[in-house]
């Protein structure tokens, strides 16, 4: 009489649900992450700092009104060069974004942003503004 193996069965189970996860890569759905932010704030302004590696200035979007800052980054990390014989395609379009409530009102029109080595640093200077919103260009 031989013993049934528990510990076999469970790796059938996790090979089966492996398999089924890997047909999900091959539909081309686009990934959307949340991004984690540090909001500071000091005397005279807040600062918004958030990781973004692997995006080129370009590919991020930033926007403040009525109290909301907006960061969105997309990028495609597929190639259209010669597809090459894959086993398995995980990196597709990558795209995350955030919407942030600020505390105080800020002068957005004096809003700047720094992207240096894969961080994005936003500094909102604090002021009362009735302004529509207003795109801030990364240096």
């Amino acid at each position: 009489m031989s013993r049934r193996n528990p510990f076999e069965e469970i790796e059938q189970m996790f090979e089966q649900m492996s398999d089924q996860f890997g047909q999900f890569d091959d539909m081309n759905v686009p990934a959307t992450q949340s991004l984690s932010v540090d909001l500071a704030d000091h005397e005279d302004s807040f600062e918004v700092t958030a990781d973004l590696p692997g995006y080129e200035r370009e590919e991020i979007d930033l926007s403040v009104a009525d109290r909301t800052l907006r960061i969105s980054a997309e990028r495609d990390e597929t190639t259209e060069e010669g597809d090459g014989n894959y086993l398995r395609r995980e990196r597709r379009r990558r795209s995350v974004s955030r919407s942030l409530s600020l505390p105080e009102e800020v002068a957005e029109e004096e809003a700047s942003a720094t992207y240096t080595n894969g961080v994005l640093t936003v500094t909102l200077p604090k002021a009362a503004s009735d302004e529509d919103s207003r795109s801030i260009d990364i240096e």
